[in-house]
């Protein structure tokens, strides 16, 4: 029998919008900084998305912002190390 390693995926969805969450994301943190945004007259609000890739959002107090959370088959390149993105245009395919 194999077994199956799995990893937690956060999703965050803003104005409809769906971001996957890389892995090593300060979830508190990143609330905090979304209730902040959204109590000011708006702000950019940073976080890195799966393919190790940095994303900023405009949060004002008109924006729809939605969090869940999935347990999914786990992905080892996903380290939230923006330094190593995977996933674009010209990446090469994983090693088998």
């Amino acid at each position: 029998m194999t077994e199956t390693h799995t990893m937690v995926r956060t999703e965050i969805r803003i104005n409809g919008e769906s971001f996957l969450l890389a892995q090593g994301q300060d979830i508190a943190a990143l609330k905090q900084n979304i209730v902040d945004a959204a109590h000011s007259l708006g702000d950019f609000v940073e976080f890195i998305v799966v393919g190790n890739r940095a994303v900023s959002a405009l949060i004002t107090h008109a924006s729809q912002v939605v969090l869940t959370v999935a347990t999914v088959p786990l992905d080892s390149r996903d380290t939230g190390d923006e330094n190593f993105p995977f996933g674009g245009f010209f990446d090469s395919p994983p090693a088998t």
